[in-house]
Formats: C-alpha cells, sequence, structure tokens
C-alpha cells in the first residue's frame, strides 16, 4: 500500500508522465487522513544496531530510552519530518561489562554527550511503500548527515482507539565519522570491533488528537 501516489499528466501527444511539481500530488483519501504530528511509542518501537565483532559475528544491541516524533504530509511527502533524541546511557547488548565499555569514553562517552539526536532535513518517496529520510545525526558533538531507508508497514486504531502507523528502516554508517575510533588488532589479522555499524529501526507511532 503506498502511502503517496503521483497523479500522471498527458502530453500532447497522448503520452502520460509524473506532473512537473509536488503540487499536483494525489493521495489516496484514506492515506491522506494519515497526515499529522505523531509521537513514537517506545513501548512499541525499537531502536538498535549490528555490528561485526572480531570478524567473524555480529553483536546486536538497542537504546532503551528514546524520545522521538513524526510530522507527516499526505499531500506531499517532502513536507514529512521526523526527530528523534537517544539516551546514550541506555544502551543494552546483553552483557553488563561490555555495555559499561561502550558508555565510557573509548566509546560514546556517556557521561560528556548522552544524547544521541536526528533531525530531518529531506524526505522523499522512493515507489510502493519504500521512503528515504536524509537528516544530521549528533553523536559525541559532531553532526554528520544520515539517509535512512524506511518501509512502510500501514496504519491502523488499536484497541484503545489510537492511530497507529509503522515503519521499519536501516542505515549503515562508519563509527569513525562521528569519532568512534576505539579498536584492538586480533592476533590473526583484523581488528576487534568493525567500523561498519547498521542501525536498525522498527517504529510504530501515535497521532495526536485533533485539538478544540
Amino acid at each position: 500500500m503506498a502511502l503517496f501516489n503521483r497523479k500522471r499528466t498527458a502530453d500532447t501527444a497522448g503520452n502520460t508522465a509524473p506532473a512537473a511539481t509536488a503540487a499536483v500530488l494525489d493521495a489516496d483519501p484514506a492515506l491522506a487522513a494519515l497526515t499529522g504530528d505523531y509521537t513514537i511509542d517506545p513501548a512499541h518501537s525499537s531502536i538498535g544496531f549490528t555490528v561485526r565483532h572480531a570478524m567473524v559475528t555480529n553483536v546486536r544491541g538497542a537504546f532503551g530510552t528514546y524520545e522521538g516524533a513524526l510530522r507527516l504530509d499526505g499531500a506531499d511527502p517532502s513536507r514529512s519530518t521526523a526527530s528523534l533524541d537517544v539516551t546514550i546511557a541506555s544502551i543494552d547488548t546483553g552483557i553488563a561489562d561490555r555495555d559499561n565499555h561502550l558508555r565510557s569514553a573509548d566509546f560514546f562517552d556517556a557521561e560528556s554527550f548522552p544524547l544521541m539526536t536526528f533531525r530531518s532535513t529531506a524526505a522523499e518517496r522512493v515507489d510502493g511503500d519504500r521512503y528515504r529520510i536524509t537528516g544530521d545525526l549528533t553523536l559525541r558533538d559532531v553532526t554528520k548527515p544520515l539517509t535512512i531507508d524506511l518501509e512502510f508497514h500501514g496504519s491502523a486504531t488499536d484497541v484503545y482507539g489510537a492511530e497507529r502507523v509503522g515503519f521499519e528502516g536501516s542505515a549503515e554508517i562508519l563509527r569513525s565519522d562521528w569519532g568512534l575510533t576505539w579498536n584492538a588488532a586480533l592476533e590473526t589479522g583484523g581488528v576487534m570491533v568493525s567500523d561498519k555499524v547498521k542501525l536498525l529501526f522498527d517504529i510504530s507511532a501515535v497521532k495526536a488528537a485533533p485539538q478544540a
């Protein structure tokens, strides 16, 4: 189910082509009704990562504390926005000693830089239910661009009457770009922790009630 459908116009030869401007977007009325402000629901969402360890396996982790908001525009997806604030100290890989090391100055330095933030700068539909959002990721006081590929999973009204939307997405970064450079050499060659990290997003967001 596509969130947005682009209207097509006919040229003088009778051929159809995408309309020239974003102003002529034609959305299914049911999907256009999704326009509004949403709050990410941490109880039904997850923000995690995977990184290669010792060159042979992946370590998986997640952040347990975060706040986020979406603004979805059903008439023009390019006007949709997203923001996210993640508490670094809430990192959890299932091993307490490893989590404490990740919180230390060797990695995130959670005491000096308690938050990781994302602020979108652009959004677009790629095709079908696939979307792409670009923005600024700030980590350890370093801000770099980040592009997240997303799949729209649909919308629903839950048992409490709340309107929800769901997205799943991922992005790959080089942690060294944000100053996370700690590593250890392996006797067999290679390093303990890969520079490449895959970020994973599974988002359920609740639409704000209309103001009276």
